[in-house]
C-alpha cells in the first residue's frame, strides 16, 4: 500500500466463509486482543453483506500482482450496495438498511460509497443528536501550511447551527495528540455560546500516567451514532487519513418509529457511547485549558530551556516514535508540504490499557442470523425471516462469481 498510495493498509475486518464478518477498531495483535478499549460489530449469517465486504478484500488481494493502481476495476469488484441503493433486510424483527464503504478514492470501484461520503450522509441525515467517539480529530491536511480540511468539520457546524442537532464529541487524549486538536474543538464549542437550542459537548478519554511517565489506557474506538444510523470505521478523522490510507466502514440505518428500540443496533451503540461518556475515565474539555496528557507531551518534546515558544499560537508538534514494535504511519507530501503525522493502529497506545470487560469477546453462536456489538454483553440481533441465504459456491469457484448469482437470486 505504501508503494501505491504512500499510505498504509489500515482496514480491520474479517470475512469468514463469505457468510459472517467482523468489522471494527480492533487489529489482529496482542494489544487489541488484551489491553486496548476496542469496539466492533459481529454479523452472522448475512451472506449479502459478507460478500460485499469480501470484494473489498479481493481488491486488496489483487493489488499484490500490480505495481500500479488500475484506472478501471473489474466488474467482479463492483460494490453490491451503497448509500443510494443499500441492502434492505431485517434485524431482530426490525427493518434496517446497510452498506459497506471504503477509502481511499483511488481504491473505489464502481458503485462503492467512500468513507467520507458515508460519514457526510449520516451527519446530514441526523435530526436529533450526533455522538462521535474517535481517537484523533484534526481537520488539517498540511502541518506546515496549516491547510484546513473542512469536510467533516463543516458538516458538524451546519448540523449545530442550521438544524440544531445536539453533538457530543469524545476523543482520545494521549501523548501523541496534536495540540491544535483542542483549538478546533474549542472553535466548535464557541459556535453555541449564548445561543439557544445549540449544544456541543466535548470530552476526552483520560489516560493514567504511570511511574515511568508513560500513559495507560487509550479509547481506541472509531464510530458515530445518530438517532437514525451508525457508522463504524477503521480510520481517524484526520485530513490525510482518507486520502492515503486504506480503510473500510459499515453503515446501518434503522427507522425511528420502532417499538422496542433497545433491540436495534442504533440503540446498542448509543448505550456503548453513553457508558463511555459518563465513565469516570472521561473528563470535560475546559475552554482554553490544555489537558494534562498534552502538557505531558509538551514537557517531553519542548524543554523550557530550549523552547522558543512565545505568547503566540501554539505550534504543531508531530509525535515522536515510542518504543513499541509497530511502525508510525509515514508522513506524505502534498504540494511540497509535510502532512500531519498519523499513527499505525499498533502504535496508538502503550502496552498497558483497560482490560476490565472493555475488549471485544468473540463467542460462538448456534442461533442463526445474529449481530452483536462486540463489547456489550447480551446485545444480540437476529435476522428473523428477513431473507433466505442463497447456496454458496464450491470453494474452487471465485467469490466474485458467487456474488453475481447471489445478487440475482437473493430474496430479502
Amino acid at each position: 500500500m505504501t508503494a501505491l498510495t504512500k499510505g498504509h493498509l489500515l482496514s480491520s475486518f474479517w470475512v469468514v466463509d463469505r457468510r459472517h464478518f467482523y468489522i471494527g477498531s480492533a487489529s489482529m495483535d496482542w494489544r487489541s486482543l488484551a489491553t486496548r478499549k476496542e469496539l466492533g460489530v459481529l454479523v452472522y449469517n448475512c451472506s449479502c453483506l459478507a460478500l460485499d465486504l469480501h470484494r473489498v478484500f479481493s481488491l486488496y488481494w489483487g493489488l499484490q500482482y500490480r505495481d500500479f493502481i488500475p484506472s478501471f476495476w473489474s466488474k467482479r469488484l463492483f460494490a453490491l450496495y451503497n448509500k443510494n441503493a443499500p441492502l434492505d433486510f431485517t434485524l431482530n424483527s426490525t427493518k434496517a438498511q446497510a452498506f459497506i464503504s471504503s477509502s481511499p478514492d483511488v481504491f473505489i470501484p464502481k458503485d462503492r460509497t467512500n468513507d467520507l461520503e458515508a460519514i457526510s450522509w449520516i451527519i446530514q441525515e441526523a435530526r436529533h443528536f450526533i455522538y462521535i467517539s474517535i481517537i484523533d480529530y484534526l481537520p488539517l491536511v498540511s502541518s506546515n501550511a496549516h491547510k484546513y480540511w473542512s469536510r467533516i468539520d463543516g458538516l458538524i457546524r451546519e448540523a449545530l447551527i442550521l438544524r440544531r442537532v445536539r453533538v457530543r464529541l469524545l476523543i482520545s487524549c494521549w501523548e501523541k495528540t496534536q495540540p491544535l486538536t483542542f483549538n478546533f474543538i474549542w472553535s466548535l464549542r464557541s459556535l453555541c455560546m449564548e445561543q439557544a437550542n445549540c449544544s456541543l459537548e466535548a470530552k476526552y478519554f483520560n489516560p493514567r500516567v504511570q511511574r515511568d511517565g508513560s500513559l495507560q489506557g487509550v479509547n481506541h474506538n472509531r464510530f458515530m451514532v445518530t438517532d437514525r444510523a451508525i457508522y463504524l470505521g477503521n480510520l481517524d478523522w484526520v485530513g490525510n487519513e482518507f486520502t492515503y490510507n486504506a480503510g473500510a466502514g459499515l453503515v446501518i440505518s434503522q427507522p425511528e418509529g420502532v417499538e422496542d428500540r433497545n433491540s436495534t443496533v442504533v440503540e446498542q451503540l448509543r448505550a456503548a457511547f453513553d457508558r463511555d461518556w459518563f465513565s469516570h475515565h472521561t473528563r470535560s474539555l475546559q475552554a482554553n485549558k490544555i489537558p494534562v496528557c498534552i502538557k505531558h507531551q509538551i514537557n517531553q518534546l519542548v524543554p523550557v530551556k530550549d523552547s522558543h515558544m512565545d505568547n503566540g499560537p501554539m505550534p504543531i508538534r508531530t509525535a515522536q516514535h515510542d518504543t513499541a514494535s509497530a511502525p508510525m504511519r509515514n508522513s506524505h507530501r502534498d504540494d511540497g508540504h509535510t502532512l500531519v503525522k498519523t499513527r499505525h493502529h499498533d502504535d496508538r497506545m502503550n502496552p498497558q490499557g483497560f482490560a476490565d470487560g472493555l475488549v471485544p469477546i468473540i463467542d460462538s453462536y448456534l442461533e442463526m442470523g445474529q449481530v452483536k456489538i462486540s463489547n456489550i454483553d447480551k446485545s444480540q440481533l437476529q435476522n428473523k425471516g428477513g431473507y433466505q441465504d442463497n447456496p454458496m459456491d464450491p470453494p474452487s469457484q471465485s467469490a466474485e462469481s458467487s456474488g453475481s448469482r447471489e445478487m440475482t437470486n437473493r430474496s430479502l
